[in-house]
């Protein structure tokens, strides 16, 4: 069964008791914070029990990049824009897709558990752009005004919300340079024949096949449209241009439309939180962001969260679900959107503060054990970020409040409130409850909000006094508006830290 195709479960007939302490030491300790957080993050999942505390003095702080913010913007590049003149684009347009794939891929979607990938994109064959030949034959080469030369293309897929070109990359001169844009011309995205040559080391290094290695995906525009040019240098040899499009990636539906759908199937009003609704947790919203990647034939939605190091270096360590990206050919395709919030509380409109990063990732760890992917975004994010802090002691226990900061069905960003259930034994997309401390899920009841799919991968947030720290990672479950008491299961972070990620993050 492919990882996308996840068929969700419901973890009750077969679930074992769970200890009262939900396997953790319950060790008592001085630190000033109770774990419990402030406001609604407060539950005690067992009456008037207080929940045993674990311990707190394992952690890794958050880095808030806020008060950085004037200088970063103060550095960034100027806007780069197409070079190529209407003269020198040829247009590639696609036939009208199926009537059906919209419909039956927003369906899917929308019957997504949490802990699913939200599918919102299928690949489409492209005969005209197929081999290295024809594509060549239609660059039409124009010198620019700096003495370069520069030729494009225009990709248009029908109905599309949205265009990634799958670009084969067989040769390009040195200084080469691919940029792509949208139908309006506005701001490029550049990626260099040697970024291109980096990519492709790395793709084959991984494993990666062939063809697979020579791939770079483009960036999307949210339209129908996505152009591609390159330019080469003046005494560059054209003929050393050997590139194909075999494929594209069609978009079948935004995440407006997605949202709009799973609202009229609930047979009640949604019960997601707007971050934007709750100033608490605006901190570990700038830490969050919403994850686009190609995997096998399909495009997708996940959510995952920047993470700091002891050192706080700025290094753009990034954590998400294994069974959202789990290989390296993956990871080159990540998109990631910053500050994908709505503008203001529950506005439903998008923040214009939101920022995209276009140029992938390195993945540094992935293990199915805890559904935990490591990665290095390839990028430096955009000011303003935080750097979420961690959390690697021992296991959280029954009634210890937590928090989730996600993109439901690739939406706007949302929070959901609740306590630790217990320990969980999770694989083969089915979990249990279990009281064995060496299981490496949590389970998980919301009290407010939910999840959905799209926010496999986003983080659980533990609270130590005024500040929140990353304990686990999404991978799926029962909960929704409707199931309030469905659980939800998440990758212990502590495991994976004490395997592996600690030589990153705490050497």
């Amino acid at each position: 069964m492919s990882k996308h195709s996840k068929a969700w479960w419901l973890a009750g007939s077969v679930a074992l008791v769970i200890a009262g302490c939900g396997g953790g030491s319950g060790s008592s300790n001085t630190d000033s914070g109770s774990g419990s957080g402030t406001g609604t993050d407060t539950g005690s999942g067992t009456g008037t029990t207080t929940p045993a505390q674990p311990n707190l003095a394992e952690r890794i702080e958050p880095y808030d990049t806020a008060t950085k913010s004037v200088q970063a913007s103060a550095k960034s590049s100027a806007t780069v824009r197409g070079a190529a003149t209407s003269q020198a684009i040829a247009n590639v347009a696609l036939s009208a897709p199926s009537s059906t794939l919209k419909s039956s891929t927003l369906t899917a979607a929308v019957d997504a558990k949490p802990g699913t990938p939200i599918q919102i994109g299928v690949q489409r064959e492209v005969s005209a752009t197929a081999s290295v030949a024809a594509t060549s034959a239609l660059l039409a080469w124009k010198p620019t005004d700096s003495g370069a030369s520069v030729a494009a293309i225009a990709f248009d897929s029908p109905t599309a919300q949205g265009v990634r070109l799958g670009v084969l990359v067989q040769q390009l001169p040195a200084k080469a340079v691919l940029r792509f844009y949208d139908a309006a011309g506005g701001e490029a995205v550049e990626v260099t024949a040697a970024e291109l040559q980096t990519q492709t080391e790395q793709l084959r290094n991984s494993g990666a096949d062939d063809q697979v290695a020579r791939t770079y995906w483009s960036p999307e525009f949210g339209g129908a449209r996505t152009i591609l040019e390159v330019e080469i240098a003046a005494a560059a040899d054209a003929s050393q241009v050997q590139i194909a499009v075999p494929t594209l990636s069609h978009f079948a539906f935004s995440a407006a439309e997605m949202e709009k759908n799973v609202l009229e199937k609930a047979t009640s009003e949604s019960c997601n939180i707007d971050v934007m609704c709750q100033s608490d947790y605006l901190q570990q919203g700038r830490s969050v962001a919403r994850m686009i990647y190609v995997s096998g034939a399909g495009s997708y939605y996940c959510t995952g969260t920047l993470i700091n190091d002891a050192k706080s270096s700025g290094t753009p360590y990034f954590l998400t679900a294994n069974h959202c990206i789990s290989t390296q050919a993956e990871a080159s395709s990540l998109i990631t959107d910053w500050f994908y919030t709505a503008s203001a509380c529950n506005s439903g409109t998008v923040s214009t503060n939101t920022r995209r990063l276009n140029k992938g990732a390195s993945l540094l760890y992935a293990t199915a054990s805890t559904d935990t992917s490591f990665l290095q975004l390839n990028e430096a994010p955009p000011s303003g970020v935080v750097y979420a802090g961690s959390y690697y002691g021992s296991a959280l226990t029954t009634g210890n409040g937590i928090a989730g900061v996600h993109h439901p069905s690739g939406d706007l960003q949302k929070m959901s409130v609740g306590t630790v259930k217990g320990l969980g034994q999770c694989s083969n997309d089915t979990c249990i409850d279990s009281s064995d401390s060496n299981n490496g899920f949590y389970a998980v009841n919301w009290q407010q909000g939910t999840t959905e799919g799209g926010s496999s991968g986003s983080a659980l947030f533990y609270a130590i006094g005024s500040s929140r720290y990353v304990t686990g990672s999404l991978y799926g479950g029962t909960a929704s508006c409707e199931v309030r008491n469905g659980a939800d299961y998440y990758g212990r972070f502590d495991v994976p830290y004490k395997a592996k990620l600690k030589q990153w993050l705490n050497p």
